[in-house]
């Protein structure tokens, strides 16, 4: 079963051709985009989240062109993390995270108990519930990226979007991250994410690797051919080595 659908996309960013004929059909699971800076890959996930004009081609949710999805319906199938999230603001974090359950809901209707039941699991889900009553402005950068995501966690939507959503988060917390996403898919959630981390992207069902706005290779985190596609988009600067079981991605230093 195919959840998202690229077929030919192209996106110009100004003078940049940052997408070239993209295609890619996202099944359920989890699915990291990776590849150098520059390669095209928040430009793809804004396409799949409608945030993005798109000069040639067509995307496609659950079989159905995205542009004939009305604004509120899509809003409840998809949730978003953008990479660089607010960083102000006077509303409580439970407010926040509240903001979550307006496509369900609108901007008038009151919170059932089912949808303060949604806000509590997910501030539980990204460790924020403890501080649920002080301000966005007032939290650390790593604190606000754990707020945002229980945010899109709110949504209670099928797709997960999540663009660099390790940012500021320390090393114990990135394991978290990765942990609850892992948990996500397991629920029924089916994940994209765009990761700078190859070795947390490894943790993957699903891996995309994207250079110069093309897609150069795609597949199984256990699969060499995409491991190879790695080295080569890096230029030989990682290797790829297997420890106990998960795949690592190391820095290789020249003699």
């Amino acid at each position: 079963m195919t959840i998202l659908l690229a077929r030919q996309v192209s996106v110009a960013l100004g003078d940049t051709q940052a997408l070239q004929g993209v295609s890619l059909a996202v099944r359920p699971g989890w699915t990291a985009i990776v590849g150098p800076n520059g390669a095209g890959k928040s430009t793809l996930l804004r396409v799949f989240a409608g945030l993005q004009r798109i000069d040639a081609g067509e995307v496609q949710l659950n079989g159905r062109p995205l542009a004939q999805w009305p604004v509120r319906e899509r809003a409840m199938a998809m949730a978003w993390l953008a990479q660089q999230g607010e960083a102000s603001g006077e509303l409580t974090v439970r407010e926040v995270v509240h903001l979550g359950r307006l496509p369900r809901l609108g901007l008038f209707s009151t919170p059932t108990e089912q949808d303060e039941a949604r806000v509590d699991q997910a501030m539980a889900d990204a460790e924020c519930t403890a501080w649920q009553q002080r301000r966005l402005h007032e939290l650390s950068g790593g604190e606000r990226q754990r707020v945002l995501l229980a945010r899109a966690l709110a949504v209670g939507a099928a797709l997960l979007l999540l663009d660099e959503p390790t940012t500021h988060l320390d090393p114990p917390h990135q394991v978290a991250l990765v942990r609850l996403v892992q948990r996500q898919v397991r629920a029924g959630t089916t994940v994209v994410s765009v990761l700078h981390d190859l070795s947390l992207a490894l943790r993957a069902d699903h891996l995309v690797v994207m250079d110069q706005g093309r897609i150069c290779a795609e597949g199984p985190r256990d699969d060499p051919a995409l491991h190879s596609a790695l080295v080569e988009v890096f230029a030989g600067a990682i290797r790829i080595r297997r420890i106990d079981s998960h795949w690592l991605a190391m820095a290789h230093l020249e003699d």
